[in-house]
Formats: structure tokens, sequence, C-alpha cells
């Protein structure tokens, strides 16, 4: 079984009219329950549900303390390359804008890994633009292996790769994988990306389960929240998807964010804007469905908003974020891939955590 059987399966399900059928009184039963299941969780996304958030945030706080403590483990993205031969609408890494595209060299690489690196750092995702003839699998093997002298653990998002691919990513120091499936409407998907590998649906959607079965330790899925006019569904579908590979790969440790689609280089006309209380209601809904899974927020959101969903439910953050291929060295910048909303450095970020009574995190595991 794949996971677009799941998708399929929803494909003409009637959300709208599950929603109008969700009562408040049916919100305060599910949140009465111990376990919830995926219907439940639809529930909590529903309108309805938005009058019983400080019950929710009160019950997803218990729940992440319980699961996570009160740790909030620190990371930072390092960007190494932004040739990209995709066409997709929302990004600023599209291949026809005019922005100024590199590459770094291992030698810049390891530039980049030492200043990172001395910012406290110890957990990186390593990206790229989607482009196998300027970042194919064996240079982002040889990053790794560079990064991992800095480092203890090293994240790749990058072009979706073959199952093989991801092994070898695996034996050279590698231990996640992030891909946003960036939108699980698939007429919508096949709009937004309008040429380039990326296109292919399918062969994205079931990329995080090639990384599982090439048993990477960590795997993390999402949805660009703006590009489908409904939030609640690509919130929904982020779910099922965590809770599939969950399910069927338990050695994984499985995680989710919630980007929201920001300004960058080009033209996209057709944002559907989520508010921040419809952020913070998707989750709270996750955080009550998967009381395991990690939840991360990076720098697309400013420092208060961020600052306040700890508490919530989120247990991993972006710190000291650079999204310019060579920034951390000073080497001369080319566009970033989106405006970054928290500008903060590591340190700072530090101290709005201890503030908030909760343990800035800078390494969770080793490799033995």
């Amino acid at each position: 079984m794949s996971f677009y059987e799941v998708v399929s399966h929803y494909k003409n399900f009637d959300f709208e009219g599950f929603f109008s059928g969700v009562s408040s009184e049916s919100v305060r039963q599910i949140l009465a329950k111990d376990n919830i299941n995926d219907r439940d969780f639809l529930a909590l996304l529903a309108p309805a549900a938005q009058s019983h958030l400080e019950q929710m945030a009160e019950k997803a706080r218990r729940l992440s303390l319980n699961h996570f403590g009160k740790a909030v483990l620190l990371y930072a993205p390092i960007y190494i390359s932004n040739y990209c031969i995709n066409r997709c609408a929302y990004c600023g890494f599209n291949h026809d804008n005019g922005i100024s595209r590199k590459k770094l060299s291992m030698e810049e690489i390891e530039k980049e890994a030492r200043e990172l690196s001395k910012t406290g750092i110890r957990h990186v995702l390593l990206l790229t633009g989607e482009s196998r003839k300027h970042s194919p699998a064996d240079y982002i093997t040889e990053a790794a292996c560079v990064l991992r002298k800095h480092f203890d653990s090293v994240t790749i998002e990058v072009s979706p790769l073959m199952l093989e691919e991801y092994v070898k990513a695996a034996k050279s120091g590698v231990d996640g994988v992030t891909i946003y499936q960036e939108t699980y409407d698939e007429q919508v998907y096949d709009e937004v990306h309008i040429s380039g590998p990326k296109k292919d649906y399918r062969f994205r959607l079931d990329t995080p389960e090639r990384a599982c079965m090439a048993n990477m330790r960590s795997v993390n899925v999402g949805a660009l929240l703006g590009l489908s006019e409904n939030w609640r569904r690509e919130a929904f579908m982020t779910g099922m998807h965590a809770n599939y590979l969950q399910d069927k790969y338990a050695s994984t440790e499985v995680s989710v964010s919630f980007p929201r689609i920001r300004p960058h280089a080009g033209v996209f006309e057709r944002v559907s804007g989520v508010s921040d209380i419809q952020l913070v209601q998707t989750v709270l809904a996750m955080r009550l469905f998967m009381p395991h899974v990690s939840q991360n927020i990076s720098t697309r959101e400013d420092a208060d908003f961020r600052d306040n969903l700890i508490p919530l439910g989120i247990n991993k953050f972006s710190a000291g974020s650079c999204t310019e291929v060579g920034g951390y060295s000073g080497e001369p910048a080319t566009e970033a891939q989106f405006e970054i909303s928290d500008g903060r450095s590591v340190d700072e970020v530090c101290e709005a955590i201890l503030a908030k009574g909760y343990q800035p995190l800078f390494k969770n595991w080793m490799s033995i």
C-alpha cells in the first residue's frame, strides 16, 4: 500500500459538508477522549473547534510535556546550491526567475560549516534547488560527509531521490530527510508546478516512504500552507501522511512542519492566506492527534508568534537562519529562497526559549 491510496480515498470527500456537521458539543466530546482517530482530528480542524482553542491548547501542552518535556531542539538550514530546473509558480528558486545562481564547492561548504558551528548549532538542514545536473546525489553525499565533521545531525531537503540513493546518503552520514508535498490537492499541485521533474505528484508523494525504507532516522513532512484554498484539507492530509509513516515505519522518527508561503523572487498572486489563529488550530489539532510526533516551526514566522507556539506543541525550532547560498561565511550572497520573518541570532532565540520556561537543546542524539 502507498499513501497515494489514502489520498485517493479522500479525493472526492465532502470536507465542507463534514465541517458543517461538526458542533461545539462534538468537539467537547472529542477533547474528553484519551486518544482520537482520524475523523476526530478532522473535526478539530473544523470552524466549530475554534471556540475551543483554549481547551485544545491546555491538552496539547500536557501531551507535549509528557512526550518531550520542556526541551526545544534547535537547528539551522545551510543552502549549498540554488540551481533549479523546476518551474514552480510560488518559489524564489523557479528556473525562470532572474536571480543569481551559485553552487558551493566542498571547500566553501567547509567554510560555511565552520562559521555556522561557531554559533553552537549541532543539527543542520542541508538544502539545494532541484537540479540533478548541479546538485546530483553524489554531490549531496559528499557535502554531507563534510558537514558531519562539524555537526551531529545532517538532514537533507533536496531533490527527491531514489531508494538506493537514500541508502547511500545514509551511509555518508545523512540521518534525516525533509520533503514537503507542497499541496496534497492533486489538481492544485499540477497547476502550480508548471514544468520540471517536480510536476510528478506521485513520485514526490512517495519520497518520504523511500527515505523510511532506507532506514533514515527521521523524516519530516508538510504542506506549504497558502497554496491551496482549503488549508484544513492540507493540514488533515499532512497529519494523515505523518500517521501513515509512523504506523508503517515505527523505527523512524516522523515530524511535521507548518510552513506558510512567504514573499520571494518572482510573482505569485494566488496565495490563500492562512491566519495566525488558523495555524494555531492546526498545531493544536496535530498534537492531539499525534502526541509522539515532533512539530517544527521555522523562521518563516515572526519571533513573537514562534515564541508563543512553544507551549502549544512546537518542539523543533530553526535559529539564526540564512536562506542564501554561502550566507554564513560572508561570501557574495545570492537571493534568498524566501524572506525570513525571524532574524534573531541563535543566542537571542535561546534567551527567548528560556524566558518561556523551556530549555534550548542543541543535540539530542549522537552516532556510535
